[in-house]
């Protein structure tokens, strides 16, 4: 009775325990539901590219030669910042290099937030190893600058090369800066069109897909909350003023819908991969696939003149090739009848027959040009 009333606690604790971690893991999905936000995104939001270019400096004599001309007008523009007057032909420093700085500004982000930038080497400087990004605007499409770049370079990887021997790995004229960019300006995603909807953007345009996810939105904030325009595009009515949008954008990405698939047959003929979906359908068809060998066999026998000694000159051997063909058929590789089914069926069914992925390669392209495979076949 213990052991028994001690079973039945225990029990109801991971009951218990279950439930708690449901509910704060957020609503369930079906088995072949995909949320929202795994499917696309909203109009919108997207992040925003930006670039510059600056000078990097304290490299050990791997920067940019004095040939260079681009090089030597940066530093001179950048001296001149200083108080500095020198002309193109006093700077003869390998010390330094010019690169191209690029980064990638959040949908969302605020005055002093840090962003990751990458730098990559512009002139014929040998390597950024060691050497510091010097402050750099960096700006967007509209020339407008969002943020400031600078910080020491960390490159995957060396080179180097001493009396003609070199060493390298990977690709030392590429570099990156983590947090290395400071945002100035701030930047806020326009969600909300203005006459006051939501535009939710498929990755992959399916009409099926977008009405599913229209009417899955209309169950849960009621009819007229949403309306498919197209294969990509859902529109969805925001919410009034005063109610929090961030709310309601984060209700509707953790809906979830069943997205429809095409029927698609993957075929890699070089790897000998086939990938296709598990609802992918053929119709009733009958398989006869054959298999003939064909074997070519050369021997090669010299024929040597007799007397070579008394023929006299221009007497050679001579070579003789004796080339044997035979053809095998040892008969029918395959020879069977399928009823309706899948792909992935037919595909068990002709490996049980031993039939190599090649032969199966073959078979389905057969089978598409016979009309009875419902599926696009891609070849890669």
């Amino acid at each position: 009775m213990r052991l028994s009333s001690r079973a039945t606690r225990l029990t109801r604790a991971l009951l218990l325990l279950v439930c708690a971690w449901a509910t704060v893991s957020g609503p369930a999905h079906a088995a072949n539901e995909v949320r929202l936000k795994d499917l696309g995104r909203f109009l919108g939001w997207r992040d925003n590219l930006l670039v510059g270019y600056g000078i990097v400096s304290g490299l050990a004599g791997s920067g940019d030669t004095p040939r260079n001309q681009a090089t030597r007008q940066a530093m001179v523009n950048m001296m001149s910042q200083f108080d500095l007057n020198l002309t193109q032909d006093q700077i003869q420093s390998r010390n330094v290099a010019m690169v191209m700085i690029t980064a990638s500004l959040p949908p969302t982000a605020n005055v002093g937030d840090r962003i990751d930038i990458n730098v990559t080497s512009m002139g014929d400087a040998r390597s950024l190893s060691g050497g510091t990004l010097i402050m750099t605007p960096l700006r967007g499409p509209d020339r407008k600058t969002y943020a400031l770049a600078q910080g020491p370079i960390t490159v995957g990887g060396y080179r180097f090369d001493a009396n003609g021997n070199l060493r390298q790995k990977n690709h030392p004229t590429v570099g990156t800066v983590p947090q290395g960019a400071i945002v100035e300006v701030p930047v806020r995603a326009e969600l909300v069109t203005q006459d006051g909807y939501l535009n939710f953007v498929l990755r992959n345009a399916d009409a099926t897909t977008a009405e599913r996810i229209a009417q899955r939105i209309n169950q849960t904030f009621g009819a007229g909350s949403a309306r498919s325009l197209d294969g990509q595009t859902v529109q969805i009515r925001a919410p009034g003023e005063g109610s929090a949008l961030n709310s309601y954008v984060a209700r509707v990405e953790t809906l979830g819908v069943v997205p429809d698939q095409d029927s698609r047959v993957v075929i890699n003929e070089r790897t000998g991969t086939v990938v296709a979906g598990g609802d992918t359908h053929i119709s009733p068809i009958t398989i006869s696939h054959g298999d003939i060998r064909v074997t070519v066999t050369t021997e090669y026998s010299a024929s040597q003149p007799e007397q070579i000694g008394i023929a006299g000159r221009g007497v050679r051997s001579l070579v003789i090739g004796n080339s044997d063909l035979s053809v095998d058929e040892p008969g029918q590789t395959v020879a069977a009848t399928f009823p309706h089914g899948s792909v992935g069926e037919l595909v068990q069914a002709l490996s049980r027959s031993r039939v190599s992925t090649r032969d199966v390669i073959a078979i389905l392209e057969a089978i598409k040009a016979a009309g009875a495979l419902h599926a696009d076949i891609i070849v890669q």
